[in-house]
């Protein structure tokens, strides 16, 4: 009986504290909603993030960012962001007139302070190129404007993301120094990167290659006969081994450019977008990798 007595007491006790308790020791704060314009931004905002902020990108895998039309839903998703990443340099040709239907909403160009290289030639010509995260020098900048943002719009989780924002840094150094030795073994002669998109002038600086390439930028007209027959000119002129397409665009044209000139087609290089997870290019730094891979064993002939 007296044992029972005290049971029903110590009941009684936790049913009195328990809501004291659920006042005085509040719930967990939300994480901060982040929504990255493209895959290769929304991941390596992720990095920075880490388990301090919920980060999605507007955009799924695959997509082809430059023509990208945004959906109802996706103002939906935007609406609800407490910060939208975004790329800038007229990349997202689209993001502007979509942002502008947002209220109260955040948004930060992770380009800023990165000096860009110009397009040389089409209807952008003499304008920025965009495709300033192909330098993994760059991407350092990119990490850093991300991890000021955050800390900004969230700066009880400052010193974490300060410090994964080094992390990554370190990581992104480190595949920097990788590339610059493996595509070094490019003979000196032959350091033409011929893509469809000329995407790649920033990774072409880096590692003193030549960009030559089909288009100058996905918006731009693709393909078209003057395009392809100034890049076989070239091609032969130049002795060029080996040709690229990227993954959001059609291999047609560059496959013809390898069938007239005798080059080879050396595969598929990814730029615009990561891919899922199942395939070759899941994160940025995995996009890099793949991309000397596929570079390297095309000069080399493994491919």
């Amino acid at each position: 009986m007296r044992r029972h007595q005290i049971l029903s007491a110590l009941l009684l006790l936790v049913a009195f504290l328990l809501p004291w308790r659920l006042v005085a020791e509040p719930s967990a704060q939300p994480r901060l909603r982040v929504l990255a314009t493209f895959t290769i931004l929304a991941d390596m905002a992720r990095n920075v993030a880490g388990e301090h902020a919920d980060v999605d990108s507007l955009t799924p895998p695959g997509a082809e960012i430059h023509g990208y039309e945004p959906t109802p839903q996706d103002l939906v998703r935007a609406s609800r962001a407490q910060l939208i990443l975004w790329n800038g340099l007229n990349l997202e040709v689209w993001f502007e007139k979509f942002f502008a239907d947002l209220r109260g909403v955040p948004s930060v160009a992770l380009t800023e302070g990165i000096e860009p290289i110009l397009i040389g030639s089409g209807s952008y010509a003499g304008k920025p190129d965009p495709h300033a995260w192909m330098s993994p020098r760059n991407a350092l900048v990119y990490v850093e404007n991300i991890r000021a943002a955050l800390a900004r719009h969230d700066p009880r989780n400052a010193e974490a993301y300060a410090a994964n924002a080094a992390a990554y840094s370190e990581k992104i150094r480190a595949v920097d120094a990788r590339l610059r030795e493996q595509l070094a073994r490019i003979p000196e002669d032959r350091r033409f990167l011929v893509t469809s998109e000329g995407a790649f002038a920033y990774l072409c600086r880096d590692y003193d290659l030549r960009p030559l390439y089909l288009w100058p930028i996905n918006a731009d007209s693709q393909g078209t006969p003057r395009q392809v027959r100034a890049v076989i000119d070239a091609v032969r002129a130049h002795r060029v081994p080996v040709v690229f397409s990227e993954s959001t665009v059609s291999p047609r044209p560059m496959r013809q450019v390898a069938r007239e000139t005798g080059a080879r087609y050396g595969g598929v290089l990814h730029v615009d977008s990561l891919t899922n997870a199942r395939g070759p290019a899941p994160t940025y730094l995995a996009l890099l990798e793949s991309n000397a891979r596929t570079i390297l064993n095309g000069f080399l002939g493994t491919n």
